[in-house]
């Protein structure tokens, strides 16, 4: 591979880019409408149980049977299942946040003293904004609970109150959630789309049989896509981000841990779209297989709706998608500083995209047998 031949294919193809209107809209202003649109319906705002992982600060006190009381009837609510964990209180948004858990509950210290000599405490409920249904149903369970415990200790006088904050951090919304998610999004769709496209419409119109003609290797031409796209994905982030800083007040981490996501992820498709593009034999094909394999991804990786809310089934199928750890990821450095989860995912990522990239070498030609 020669750098100077893949410099002189990747001006061919920043000019045939910046050339089209369609391309460069869905690069750079698609990303804004989406984050605007997603940000103006969810910034205000199943049928087995919801699991509520709990700290019972109150646990090993002499009236501790009042906040294992209070579990038990949480429990048998049959809308949560209660699983206390050990955790301390300052730890346990976090520990939520890396674990994917959208719900929490923490029993303060001296429950069943306060609530025997009917002194008001308060439970704290932590819930996530992204996903408003299991959040909805726990805060619904507590209050519920705490309405009964209140009327059969005082006559309905307030005792044990409700206090609530965020999954992660005190701070985030759902948009904070959402920016990782659509880049992820535009990681995926553009490269996806673009070089299924390009395999078969290149093909028809024999300009490979033209390349092969020219010095140009399959990796060096693969390659310069490959930058292309991805100084294309470090352009759009830099808007969404920038769009959710400003319209909507994001708060999110942009630290050098996002750097090597908007590099191999661009690699991976940008090689996935190229091995798709290689058996297809015309562009309506290609538009169909690239379809295929793009739309479950967008929709079931965690882009606009949170995993932990799949049936468990089909949580097991989105772990196996390739954006579900490129978004995951970018979760983990952007909102949890999560290092190690996050280089797990960038492991799984590289992995794939080397694998994926290889094999679009190996089975994309210049000529038709």
């Amino acid at each position: 591979m020669r750098p100077a031949r893949i410099v002189a294919d990747l001006k061919v193809v920043t000019r045939s880019y910046l050339r089209n209107p369609v391309a460069l809209f869905f690069s750079l202003i698609f990303p804004i409408i989406l984050i605007a649109l997603f940000g103006l319906i969810f910034s205000g705002s199943g049928t087995s149980p919801v699991t509520l992982q709990v700290v019972d600060l109150d646990h090993g006190s002499p009236e501790a049977g009042v906040s294992e009381s209070f579990l038990s009837a949480l429990n048998n609510t049959s809308a949560v299942k209660v699983v206390v964990v050990n955790q301390t209180e300052e730890n346990f948004a976090a520990w939520l946040g890396q674990n994917d858990d959208p719900v929490g509950l923490v029993i303060p210290a001296g429950f069943g003293a306060n609530y025997t000599a009917h002194r008001p405490t308060t439970v704290l409920v932590y819930t996530d904004p992204e996903d408003a249904a299991d959040s909805g149903v726990v805060l619904g369970a507590v209050q519920g609970v705490a309405n009964y415990y209140n009327l059969h200790a005082a006559n309905g006088t307030e005792i044990v109150t409700l206090s609530q904050a965020n999954v992660g951090s005190q701070v985030f919304t759902y948009i904070d959630y959402l920016i990782p998610g659509l880049i992820g999004f535009s990681i995926l769709t553009s490269p996806m789309f673009s070089m299924v496209d390009v395999a078969a419409s290149y093909r028809k119109e024999g300009i490979f049989r033209q390349l092969s003609l020219t010095p140009l290797t399959r990796a060096e031409w693969l390659t310069s896509h490959f930058v292309w796209y991805m100084a294309i994905t470090f352009v759009t982030a830099g808007i969404m981000i920038g769009a959710g800083l400003v319209l909507f007040g994001a708060r999110v981490n942009v630290t050098l841990g996002l750097v090597p996501f908007l590099i191999v992820g661009p690699l991976f498709f940008v090689s996935l779209g190229m091995l798709a593009g290689s058996v297809a034999k015309t562009p309506e094909s290609a538009a169909l297989i690239g379809n295929i394999i793009t739309f479950p991804m967008m929709f079931l990786s965690g882009t606009f709706f949170p995993v932990s809310d799949f049936p468990a089934g089909l949580q097991s199928f989105a772990h196996i998608l390739p954006l579900y750890y490129v978004i995951d990821g970018m979760n983990q450095v952007m909102l949890f500083s999560n290092t190690m989860r996050a280089l797990t995912d960038l492991l799984i990522v590289l992995v794939g995209a080397v694998v994926v990239f290889l094999l679009a070498i190996r089975f994309f030609t210049w000529r038709d047998e």
